[in-house]
């Protein structure tokens, strides 16, 4: 019966996320007082939740990219150096470079790409193997790539030290993906079917409580972003969509729809959670603005690139999402 329970719940969840996720940040300004004091447990939290999503790739699936390298290669840049460009140039053009809302701006773009990126192009038609495979790699990768972007485009502006940020990441984002990745391994794939009805809907739990217990940690600033908050939303949702525009326009050469789907998904959806723990625990308050906002607007704008793509596919007369999946 809880087996049947933790399915049920996992695909509500899922079907409802773009809801779910932004009232979980309502919720967390809402009950800010009362949430402060458990703060400190989202290190741990967010771990377990990277541990689920890395149950469900083995060494066949990363084999997978390895075999891909152009492929996997074009996205990380266009995720990585692309879309970081792009948003330092507009952080500066709308607040100058001294502005902690540019730190968080290209801080978005830096992260690896989000767990839900799986689900979203799974539904639309795109590479779940290849999408989960680049998952990993790309967490286990952020150790190097978040410290180095930060330096690159900030060096003394910021003061910031890399090795707590990659001893952080080591803990709750490289740790937990070796551990799960070896567990699928040594079970041959089986566990993540055996596991998923029960650790799936308690990942959720842990990212719903992750989210708001940040929410609640930039609460107390609220009253400093008033006025910012007419050009920061805009601003913020439209990177958001360049990032998704990237992706998809920058693989139309490769004139494969599956690719093409997955790199759009993986440039466009970032690992916001970890954002917010970065930006709150190394820079100002503020710097995490940004990164909350995205979290309003990357799933809502995921449902819209969905619906985008279908009337892409239907365009060139091609099959139905569902029969793309693999």
């Amino acid at each position: 019966m809880m087996r049947e329970f933790g399915l049920a719940f996992n695909r509500h969840f899922e079907k409802w996320m773009f809801i779910i996720i932004p009232g979980s940040l309502v919720l967390g300004f809402i009950f800010a007082d009362q949430l402060q004091s458990f703060i400190p447990f989202v290190p741990y939290l967010f771990a377990y939740v990277t541990l689920t999503m890395a149950i469900g790739c083995g060494l066949g699936q990363l084999r997978v990219v390895m075999k891909r390298p152009g492929i996997m290669a074009l996205t990380f840049l266009i995720a990585h150096v692309l879309s970081p460009l792009v948003a330092y140039g507009l952080g500066i053009l709308a607040f100058g470079a001294d502005s902690p809302y540019v730190v968080g701006l290209v801080l978005f773009t830096i992260i690896p790409i989000g767990v839900s990126t799986v689900l979203w192009v799974g539904m639309s038609g795109g590479s779940v193997p290849l999408m989960l495979a680049m998952v990993v790699l790309d967490s286990a990768l952020s150790p190097l790539v978040v410290p180095a972007g930060i330096q690159l485009f900030f060096k003394s502006a910021v003061e910031v030290e890399a090795g707590p940020i990659v001893l952080d990441l080591l803990v709750i984002i490289v740790l937990p993906t070796i551990i799960g990745v070896a567990l699928n391994q040594f079970s041959r794939g089986r566990i993540q079917h055996a596991v998923a009805p029960y650790t799936s809907p308690l990942s959720k739990l842990c990212f719903v409580a992750v989210v708001s217990l940040n929410a609640s940690a930039i609460a107390p600033h609220l009253d400093k972003l008033k006025q910012d908050m007419a050009v920061l939303v805009p601003l913020v949702i439209l990177l958001v969509g360049l990032c998704y525009a990237f992706g998809y326009i920058g693989t139309a050469s490769l004139r494969n729809d599956e690719q093409q789907i997955t790199v759009s998904y993986a440039t466009g959806m970032r690992n916001i959670s970890l954002g917010i723990v970065l930006a709150l625990g190394y820079f100002s308050p503020l710097a995490a603005v940004p990164v909350v906002l995205s979290i309003l607007i990357q799933q809502p704008l995921a449902t819209l690139h969905h619906y985008v793509l279908q009337k892409l596919n239907k365009g060139k007369g091609g099959e139905s999402a569902a029969t793309h999946v693999r």
